[in-house]
């Protein structure tokens, strides 16, 4: 989403020393783990059947962590890494107002994409033949605040103020304060209405502080509406991901260091993420891994899988030249807003407002394709699974399209 490097070709042969991509080019590796981490994204949210699905590709129901779960720490952290390269080599006096522009902006994205089309198109109560104006009227009335692209947006503005004139000794301090802090918060503050610390509730999802935070701050009309009464991206808990955001930053910060090689920096990467899953599932024990919380040991958990996996592909592509497989994951790495906003767009289109006739029966034209091309030739679970491919596939070809006219979308 930031402007870093473009790709650079090397030799054939492997020294011990890996070469250096020229300060000027783009990074192959970040933009192949930031294609990746979007098509999971797609996948997970697109699948053939909501009703037939893997469990890898299913959240965790509460506490733990499924892949499915890694996919938006992963791209937070991606954000965190791309602020360094875009903000290390400009002016500090001169970014302020940029980088909260640039931030509101993505939360706009957010809540238009939210908010489209713009009207309900369901049954509204009480009102059994709404006008067009009512329809318009109980949409904004219920529309949800919060969001992938809204945390995404107040995390790159915390992490990029925090961090644009503070050192990085005062850096580490601010991550600490944050983590120890949000763990303290969610577990020793009561939770109003409950008569007890919040310790003791952090198994029940409407009964937490995030949750009390979430209906108070946002009112219970404009929360995520399949969980009604707390928000998976709700305000308390989008705090830790800023400190998700800053990890990346510190990512980005010794991944340009050309002080040392770029394997001694890969090996850095490779050590300090695999400390970072261990302490994190060490945390998980005390304040369990959990996304729809974002709970410290889930910050640091995944902090460190994505270091881990960033180390890989730059070893994959950049030591090892191993290059081959990770075109179209470089295409999805290159447009990732419109990869996002996009299917975001076309799934609500296909999900909820188009409707064909099967068999005088009214379904969305999801569920058509689904119910003509995939479930009558395959397994439940598989005929999903390739649904959700397809959906992949077919914005592979669209991001394709633009990436072959240079058109890259950015905020």
């Amino acid at each position: 989403m930031v402007k870093g490097f473009r790709p650079v070709c090397y030799a054939n042969h492997v020294s011990t020393i890996a070469p250096e991509p020229p300060p000027s080019e783009r990074l192959l590796a970040l933009d192949v783990f930031r294609g990746i981490t979007i098509a999971g994204m797609l996948l997970v949210n697109n699948p053939g059947s909501w009703s037939a699905i893997y469990p890898p590709l299913e959240h965790a129901e509460w506490n733990g962590w499924t892949p499915t779960d890694l996919v938006f720490p992963f791209f937070l952290f991606i954000v965190g890494v791309t602020t360094h390269l875009s903000l290390s080599k400009r002016d500090p006096a001169t970014l302020t107002m940029k980088i909260i522009r640039r931030g509101l902006m993505i939360v706009l994205a957010g809540v238009l994409l939210n908010a489209f089309p713009f009207f309900w198109w369901g049954k509204m109560a009480g009102i059994p033949d709404p006008t067009f104006l009512q329809r318009i009227v109980w949409r904004a009335q219920h529309l949800r605040f919060m969001g992938v692209l809204q945390r995404i947006g107040f995390a790159y503005i915390g992490a990029a103020l925090l961090t644009l004139r503070t050192s990085w000794r005062q850096q580490i301090a601010i991550v600490v304060a944050i983590l120890l802090g949000y763990w303290m918060i969610m577990t020793l503050v009561p939770v109003p209405g409950t008569g007890t610390i919040g310790y003791f509730l952090l198994d029940q999802p409407d009964k937490t502080l995030a949750a009390y935070t979430d209906r108070l701050i946002l009112g219970t009309n404009h929360i995520w509406v399949s969980t009604k009464t707390w928000d998976p991206e709700g305000p308390l808990s989008t705090l830790p991901a800023i400190a998700t955001a800053m990890l990346g930053i510190f990512a980005g910060r010794w991944l340009t260091d050309k002080k040392r090689s770029l394997l001694e920096r890969i090996a850095g990467l490779f050590g300090v993420g695999c400390l970072g899953m261990v302490a994190g599932e060490l945390w998980s024990w005390v304040f369990a891994i959990n996304k729809n919380l974002w709970t410290s040991s889930y910050v640091v958990f995944t902090a460190g899988f994505a270091c881990v996996m960033l180390a890989t592909c730059l070893w994959i592509l950049d030591v090892h030249q191993i290059r081959g497989w990770s075109r179209p994951f470089a295409i999805y790495g290159l447009n990732p807003l419109v990869a996002f906003v996009g299917s975001g767009v076309m799934a609500r289109c296909i999900d909820s407002l188009i409707k064909v006739d099967i068999g005088g029966k009214k379904v969305s034209l999801h569920q058509a394709v689904y119910d003509v091309v995939f479930a009558p030739y395959f397994p439940a679970k598989f005929a999903s699974l390739l649904g959700g491919l397809a959906f992949v596939a077919f914005w592979l070809a669209i991001l394709w399209l633009l990436e072959r006219r240079n058109i890259i979308v950015k905020l």
